[in-house]
This record gives C-alpha cells, sequence and structure tokens, in this order.
C-alpha cells in the first residue's frame, strides 16, 4: 500500500505492514522477498539430519558386505569343517560326514601323537623364520630409509629400485629366485662356485636338505623389506630436522641420533610396521609354495605349507581345519598382546 500523493505532488511512499499481519498475508510477503516456506524448511533439515545419520554407515555398506562374503563365511565354514570327520568318504556330500566335535582339535594339540609332533616342529620352523625375517626387513628398510633420508644425487632412482621387489608380482619374483637357486643351472651357484670360488667341491643344494630354510628366507626378506623401507621413509618425513641440528650442536654422533632422536620418532610406525610384517610372515604361503613346488622339505616346512599338505595330500580337510583355527586363535592372542603391551607403553610414555 501506498500514501496518497500530497498536494504538492510527493511520491508515494511505501507503508509498512504491522508484525501482527495475518498468517496467510506473512507467508505470502516471505514468497514475495524469496524466503522457503515453514514446512520445505522443516523438510531440508529432516534430510539433512537423516543424511549426515545414515551416510556412514551406507559408505561402509559395501566394504562390509565384502569382508563378510570373503572372509567370515568361509572362516565359519571352516570351523563347522573342523567339527566334522571330513575326509575323501565324505567330500562330495558334506551331509554325510560324521561329527565328531572337538576331536579334531585334540589330535592336533596332542604334541605325543605323529600328527601333533609334526605340527609342532612345523611351528617351531615358522616362528623362527618369520622372528629372522622380520627383524632383517625391519633392519634393511631403516638403514636404507636412513641413508636416504639427505636428498643426493640419484636418490630418487635408487629408491625406485629398491621398491622394484615389493612391486613385482609374487609368482613372477618367486619362480625367478626358483631358477636362481638351481643347483647346476643357476646363477647362485655359478657365482659362489665358478666366479668367486667360495664353495670347494660339489655345487649346493638349495631347494632341498638343510640350505632350502635359507634359500626361503633370503626370498622373504627380499620381498618384504622394501615395505618396511616405504613404511620407515614415511614416518621419517614427520621427524623435524631441527632435533637433528639440536642433538649435532650436543655433540651427539651418528648412532646416538639414531638411539635418541630417529627410533623414538618412529615408534608408532615401527609398531605397525612389525605387527603387519609378522602377520604377513607368518601366514605367508605364496613363496614356499611356488619356491618348493607345493612339497616344501621338512627344513622350511612352514606351517601354512604343513596345513595345506594335511589337508589336500591326506584328503582330511576335518584335520586340516582344525589346525587353520587354531593357527588363527594363535595370531589373535599374539596380536592381542602385542597391542596391549604397546598402548600401555605409550600411554606411560
Amino acid at each position: 500500500m501506498t500514501r496518497p500523493m500530497g498536494a504538492r505532488g510527493s511520491a508515494a511512499v511505501p507503508v509498512r505492514r504491522p508484525m501482527h499481519a495475518a498468517p496467510d498475508v506473512r507467508q505470502h510477503h516471505a514468497r514475495a522477498v524469496g524466503a522457503p516456506p515453514k514446512q520445505r524448511s522443516q523438510r531440508q533439515r529432516r534430510r539433512r539430519r537423516i543424511r549426515s545419520k545414515y551416510l556412514p554407515y551406507l559408505l561402509v555398506a559395501p566394504a562390509v558386505v565384502l569382508e563378510i562374503g570373503i572372509h567370515v563365511v568361509p572362516m565359519l565354514v571352516g570351523v563347522w569343517m573342523s567339527l566334522l570327520e571330513l575326509t575323501q568318504f565324505h567330500i562330495q556330500d558334506w551331509s554325510t560326514a560324521p561329527f565328531v566335535g572337538i576331536d579334531n582339535y585334540a589330535a592336533t594339540v596332542n604334541f605325543h601323537s605323529e600328527t601333533g609332533k609334526a605340527l609342532l616342529k612345523s611351528f617351531g620352523i615358522t616362528v623362527l623364520y618369520t622372528s629372522l625375517s622380520v627383524f632383517l626387513s625391519w633392519l634393511f628398510g631403516l638403514s636404507a630409509a636412513v641413508f636416504m633420508q639427505r636428498p643426493f644425487k640419484g636418490r630418487a632412482l635408487l629408491r625406485t629400485l629398491f621398491l622394484t621387489p615389493y612391486a613385482l608380482p609374487v609368482y613372477a619374483a618367486v619362480i625367478t629366485w626358483g631358477f636362481l637357486f638351481q643347483r647346476d643351472t643357476g646363477l647362485i651357484n655359478h657365482v659362489l662356485v665358478d666366479q668367486l670360488g667360495l664353495v670347494d667341491g660339489e655345487r649346493p643344494f638349495w631347494l632341498i636338505g638343510e640350505n632350502s630354510f635359507w634359500a626361503l628366507l633370503i626370498v622373504s626378506v627380499w620381498r618384504t623389506w622394501p615395505f618396511a623401507l616405504l613404511c620407515i621413509t614415511a614416518g621419517l618425513q614427520n621427524v623435524s630436522t631441527e632435533m637433528y641440528e639440536a642433538a649435532a650442536i650436543d655433540g651427539a654422533g651418528f648412532w646416538r641420533r639414531l638411539s635418541s632422536v630417529t627410533l623414538p620418532s618412529l615408534r608408532p610406525v615401527n609398531q605397525v610396521l612389525l605387527l603387519v610384517l609378522f602377520l604377513w610372515t607368518f601366514n605367508d604361503f605364496n613363496t614356499p609354495y611356488v619356491l618348493f613346488g607345493g612339497s616344501a622339505p621338512p627344513e622350511a616346512d612352514l606351517i601354512s605349507i604343513h596345513i595345506y599338505n594335511s589337508s589336500f595330500s591326506t584328503w582330511d580337510f576335518g584335520m586340516g581345519s582344525a589346525m587353520s583355527v587354531v593357527l588363527l586363535l594363535f595370531l589373535l592372542l599374539v596380536t592381542a598382546v602385542y597391542l596391549m603391551i604397546t598402548n600401555r607403553r605409550r600411554i606411560h610414555a
């Protein structure tokens, strides 16, 4: 509404409506100035609230479905198989396999029987193999990461070469090592015997006998230490150079700076790295299977290969499943204890 023009012809002056106007008038005025209606704003707020509440679950849902289908369901099937006498006579029809309960587990942990003794020996070999492989991989990775911490000419090329074993497909890499370890035509014996003369007499066997353990260890370290290098290099990026400069001013040498600055700063990275390397190496199946052709010698009989042979060589899938479940429980126990110890140390620190 406008005020009528006066005698002097003044322009019309708009008149403000009172705040206590009728509701329909206020809504009409809100539409006129472009403000959203009350119902529309409530609907939008309700949608935003639902989206913020359920969006994380929708994003995680595909990963959860894949995890259940790939890991949880086969694990439950393996637990059920461990409770059956599932041999070659019942493999075609599981419903005919007798239910034996925990008899397979009792035979697995009975270290006075042949089955238990063989499993215990394989477990000891696996513990030794895992300990040496994890320690050497971490040591080589730490050494290379510290060496390449400062920039120098050709550092990028050297990093690329060091990460090559980790980027290669496992089967191609291990098959290549298998050719290198051949007794008569392998490059390793050619260098050690023919070129350097470090071995007198006959050429040593690398894929059978006592040397098979060391051949397997060499391949494992060669494959896993680049991963340690990658993780430790990423962790060193967060270490301030001012700490090294302050330590150098105080007269600290290389080993003192390594023990007082580098290793304490890498403690969170090392905690995760050592756990991952332990789980990978302890469960490693591809490396010994490809290197030895599916039948590892007794000196390199890792527990993964031992469980495989117990299942597919003797066709006793119930016993093999029981061994797998026991191995899973052992790894879960070790992981829980390790996390408790490391978290307690971190809280005290």
